[in-house]
């Protein structure tokens, strides 16, 4: 894991939301795949929600404390009443502002091997390295475009008739 490699993927992901998401009606932003599921409007809510709680807060704390001060746990759904009401434009404009900051704060840092390789304490999975949380940033941007991929493509599940066979996005997990 490279952090000159990682972060210019994560400086992409506020782009490509808005170019996926960006002026759709509201039936492809507000659909779901089910109970505890994210919208890809949700998933821009809860993509902030990481910037501003989780993913640069972490670095700080091994950085600064190391394991002595284990993580905040997430909550993945905080998000939805800091979102209520907010229009998806503004939720995009408000992630891309974010992602700006946490990517100015990050390369700021200057991360080299060593820092890569200093600790922490993450409640659920216990010891973790500053590259391993980083790595898992960029893992995670790309599974929630995944999942708005997918999410809007089942949208016309039923619509493609036979093609369906061939739209392996439809039916796999």
């Amino acid at each position: 894991m490279r952090p000159d490699e990682a972060l210019p993927v994560l400086e992409r992901t506020p782009s490509v939301l808005r170019a996926m998401l960006g002026g759709l009606p509201e039936a492809w932003l507000l659909a779901n795949e089910g109970p505890d599921t994210f919208s890809p409007r949700d998933v821009v809510g809860h993509l902030i929600h990481g910037e501003e709680t989780d993913w640069v807060p972490r670095v700080r704390i091994i950085l600064e404390h190391g394991e002595s001060v284990p993580f905040t746990p997430f909550d993945r759904f905080a998000f939805r009443t800091r979102s209520a009401g907010q229009s998806t434009a503004a939720l995009l404009d408000r992630f891309a502002a974010l992602r700006r900051a946490s990517l100015d704060e990050v390369r700021g840092l200057r991360l080299d091997a060593s820092a890569l390789a200093r600790t922490g304490t993450h409640p659920g999975l216990g010891r973790v390295t500053l590259g391993q949380l980083l790595a898992a940033w960029v893992v995670h941007d790309l599974g929630h475009l995944r999942q708005v991929s997918r999410t809007m493509a089942r949208q016309y599940r039923d619509a493609v008739g036979p093609w369906r066979e061939y739209l392996t996005i439809l039916d796999r997990p």
